[in-house]
């Protein structure tokens, strides 16, 4: 696959300081082209997109079964190097199968720590506020803990280990920014009140629902993409649908089209996409 040193590009002026690349595709099969594969075409295609997929070397790398005409399946990259996910991509249409398949979808963006977490310090602050003697243990314990759970999170959020669970949703989104419903005219801390408000119907599902937000802002149309994984669908339907009832969501939210897949390893995608 090819690297960024080797297509020429100075290597710190597309990696970022801080998360990964993260793109989303979604592909379609075009029956009038594989109807006109002969066999041996067909073998030789499913054997080079099977070679191409077990041979990539990216962070992060997922494949999914769409559900619904959308498109037939997803796949969900990561990594440093942007120049190596897109490289990916082209190397899966340059196979003899690439030939019949059908990009329907793509979005580019980025992972990154939130703006609404609190640093450390004003977690401290926080505690302050509400009582707590800096110098006590019990603020020192809370502090640590804190602290710990904090860089565990950030981790999580910038360079993510992707759930082993059956069911993932993708959705791009963008904050309002229309007469009487505009998030970027809101103070800091009229935001961050609702994203807390937020955060919290999230944390009633952890154990069901996983989320990785990342961003497209510059990169795509759309300001941010969410991806979700579930244990099992209805928790993402009812994930969705609390949050949809929060303040930051209810009164500013866009929703682009939603993507449900189920996690598929290459040879289902195949035996249930083009052995039909």
């Amino acid at each position: 696959m090819a690297s960024i040193k080797e297509l020429g590009f100075a290597t710190e002026s597309v990696i970022p300081g801080d998360g990964w690349h993260c793109s989303h595709f979604f592909y379609s099969i075009d029956r009038s082209k594989l109807g006109r594969f002969v066999p041996l075409d067909l073998i030789t295609g499913k054997k080079e997109f099977c070679q191409v997929v077990s041979n990539q070397d990216l962070a992060r790398f997922q494949l999914g079964l769409v559900s619904g005409h959308k498109a037939d399946f997803s796949l969900m990259m990561m990594d440093p190097d942007p120049i190596k996910i897109q490289s990916f991509h082209h190397q899966l249409l340059s196979t003899r199968l690439g030939s019949a398949l059908v990009a329907n979808y793509s979005y580019v963006s980025i992972s990154e720590l939130s703006e609404y977490v609190q640093t450390v310090e004003q977690y401290g602050e926080l505690l302050q506020r509400s009582g707590e003697d800096a110098a006590s243990e019990s603020y020192s314990t809370k502090l640590n803990s804190y602290a710990s759970h904090l860089e565990k999170m950030n981790s999580q959020r910038l360079t993510p280990i992707f759930p082993d669970w059956p069911v993932t949703c993708f959705y791009p989104m963008n904050k309002w920014r229309i007469v009487g419903a505009n998030w970027f005219m809101l103070s800091e801390s009229e935001r961050n009140r609702l994203m807390g408000e937020h955060a919290r119907s999230g944390i009633k599902f952890a154990g069901r629902v996983s989320q990785l937000i990342t961003v497209g802002i510059g990169l795509d149309n759309w300001e941010w993409g969410v991806t979700l994984w579930a244990t099992n669908p209805l928790h993402l339907k009812q994930f969705v649908y609390d949050m949809r009832f929060d303040e930051a969501s209810a009164m500013y939210a866009e929703f682009g089209q939603f993507f449900t897949s189920y996690i598929a390893d290459v040879e289902k995608i195949l035996a249930i996409c083009v052995d039909v």
